[in-house]
């Protein structure tokens, strides 16, 4: 071997060590990207990932949607199925969020049954939902008391690589959009729903949202959209929900507290993005 490739060790040397100190230090090596103020992938602080959006790519699903944010990508699908309504709230309907988080889209999950995770995500998805007020449970009545749609509305992670909530969150308003339920009528002398194979309706939202992540490091580094690398590292985890006028809709902290100028700023950060996601729908 010469002293010149002896001395200068190649790129993919450098390419190794580098992993290896950042399985090892995952922290410090991101505290040294955060000081050269760029992040791990390229990106400025501020900076978000790219978003693809398409809908009605499952032909057997009712409604559906394929999101891809950056590397994370998440596929949901809207089941309709008729049921009876609860007798507290007799024209009422059913919506039924939920998300998979398989071995496969990571290397973090294992096979089995729903992870933590996956179960907090699923909750935080029907909250949010539920608190953006875009689909009224009353427009899923059939006939009051008698029959009412639910609406399982299921997503997939196919490849995991950090914020789920907002990719999920968007891909179901995707489906949600693209859904479209057949014309049901309840027959009351014979007790059954019957429904068109024909005539289909797309559901009734009456508005547009979206969900912005943001990963806080040392109280004062906001990091937008953070990876699967960053997500583990931050100090704060916050959640910022607007709608298309750039209404507030909710904020999650968790992990800690932030200062009321970090907040603000989060905001009309989520405010600018949320117009930005929009045009995808």
């Amino acid at each position: 071997m010469s002293s010149s490739s002896t001395a200068n060790p190649s790129a993919a040397d450098e390419t190794l060590r580098g992993q290896i100190f950042q399985r090892l230090h995952p922290r410090v090596y991101l505290e040294r990207f955060i000081a050269e103020k760029i992040r791990p992938d390229g990106r400025a602080f501020d900076e978000w990932r790219n978003v693809s959006v398409n809908v009605g790519s499952i032909s057997t699903a009712d409604g559906s949607a394929l999101v891809r944010m950056g590397d994370t990508t998440i596929v949901c699908g809207v089941k309709a199925e008729i049921a009876e309504p609860e007798l507290d709230r007799p024209d009422q309907g059913f919506l039924v969020p939920n998300i998979d988080l398989p071995a496969i889209c990571s290397p973090k999950f294992k096979p089995g049954p729903p992870t933590e995770e996956a179960q907090v995500l699923s909750d935080k998805l029907n909250e949010a939902l539920v608190a953006s007020g875009a689909l009224s449970l009353d427009s899923l009545c059939i006939h009051p008391g008698k029959a009412v749609w639910t609406l399982y509305v299921d997503c997939t992670c196919i490849n995991y690589d950090g914020n789920a909530f907002d990719a999920a969150l968007l891909a179901m308003l995707g489906a949600l959009r693209n859904t479209t339920l057949p014309k049901a009528t309840y027959d009351e002398e014979r007790g059954r729903t019957t429904c068109s194979r024909k005539t289909r309706s797309p559901l009734r939202l009456t508005r547009n949202f979206a969900s912005m992540s943001f990963g806080v490091l040392d109280t004062s580094h906001v990091l937008s959209d953070p990876t699967a690398f960053e997500e583990p590292l931050i100090d704060v985890a916050l959640t910022v929900i607007v709608d298309d006028r750039g209404e507030l809709i909710s904020t999650t902290e968790s992990g800690g507290a932030i200062s009321e100028e970090t907040l603000l700023r989060c905001i009309s950060r989520a405010k600018e993005r949320a117009l930005q996601l929009q045009k995808l729908l």
